[in-house]
């Protein structure tokens, strides 16, 4: 079992469940791609500079917070701890609300949550009663010296964590343009709706993470190979020209969605076809 990365407790109301907090994220699969200095092909590299001497760090660094110009208090991980000692060893539940009122635009990080101690008991009677409710524990927590604000939710049989975004940390979604609500202003008919509708009813699954997957990490890192094996190992190519935007057009919606809907629903005819041996 991974070491948690924090050790406090779950609190609502007086209950209070020792619990460990694991980080729930994987190693996020990637390409490490350098940065090259374009004359000469070589690595580009960053390095911490004491700004006083010019001198690059590469001893022991402090935390430290300027209150005037150049004036600082050191700050130890002693400090932040003794700066509020209930704050950075619980997970406060405040408030529960409907978890499905949530919108997923404030999620931002999950945490595994696992029992510690004797706090099995109290960690699957939370767990229940979230699960019977369809609630979430919305909670302040401090890690790494910053408050955060998150939601206690169950994810089968683990609570989670899922820090989210302060509203205020949000920009305000009036500043970006887009249609109005009212239909008729952005010429949408009834019938474009109701196939819009069919169309999604169409493509509905279950939910199932496990059949997504990164493919164009895949297709790059073969384009890749392809460069290895043409023998095109140092050589910089410009980037492409951009392609003109397309200028507005009347698109016709209707179409487009009776398309899509006629090849959803032969994809699903032939499948079925496929799935009973015809």
């Amino acid at each position: 079992m991974p070491r948690p990365i924090w050790k406090g407790s779950i609190s609502f109301g007086l209950v209070n469940i020792p619990i460990g907090l694991f980080t729930a994220e994987g190693k996020e699969k990637k390409l490490d791609l350098h940065l090259l200095d374009k004359e000469d092909l070589a690595p580009v590299g960053y390095k911490k500079y004491n700004k006083v001497t010019g001198k690059e760090v590469s001893g022991e660094m402090v935390r430290g917070y300027e209150f005037e110009d150049g004036q600082y208090v050191v700050l130890t991980e002693e400090d932040l701890l003794r700066a509020n000692p209930k704050a950075t060893q619980t997970v406060e539940i405040t408030d529960f609300v409907e978890a499905k009122d949530i919108h997923p635009i404030f999620f931002q990080k999950p945490y595994f949550l696992a029992p510690a101690g004797r706090g099995e008991k109290g960690y699957a009677l939370l767990r229940e009663a979230l699960k019977k409710t369809g609630k979430a524990g919305v909670a302040k927590v401090v890690i790494h010296s910053k408050e955060y604000l998150g939601v206690v939710v169950p994810y089968g049989k683990v609570l989670v964590l899922e820090l989210i975004r302060y509203a205020d940390e949000l920009k305000d979604a009036s500043e970006v343009e887009v249609p109005d609500e009212d239909l008729k202003k952005t010429g949408v008919s009834a019938k474009e709706i109701e196939m819009a509708e069919r169309l999604v009813e169409s493509m509905v699954n279950e939910w199932q993470p496990q059949k997504y997957h990164d493919t164009y990490r895949k297709e790059l890192l073969s384009y890749i190979r392809q460069k290895i094996a043409a023998g095109e190992t140092a050589r910089i190519e410009e980037a492409p020209p951009a392609r003109p935007q397309p200028t507005a057009e009347v698109i016709d919606i209707m179409s487009l969605l009776k398309k899509s809907l006629e090849e959803t629903e032969a994809a699903r005819v032939a499948a079925r076809k496929k799935a009973a041996g015809g």
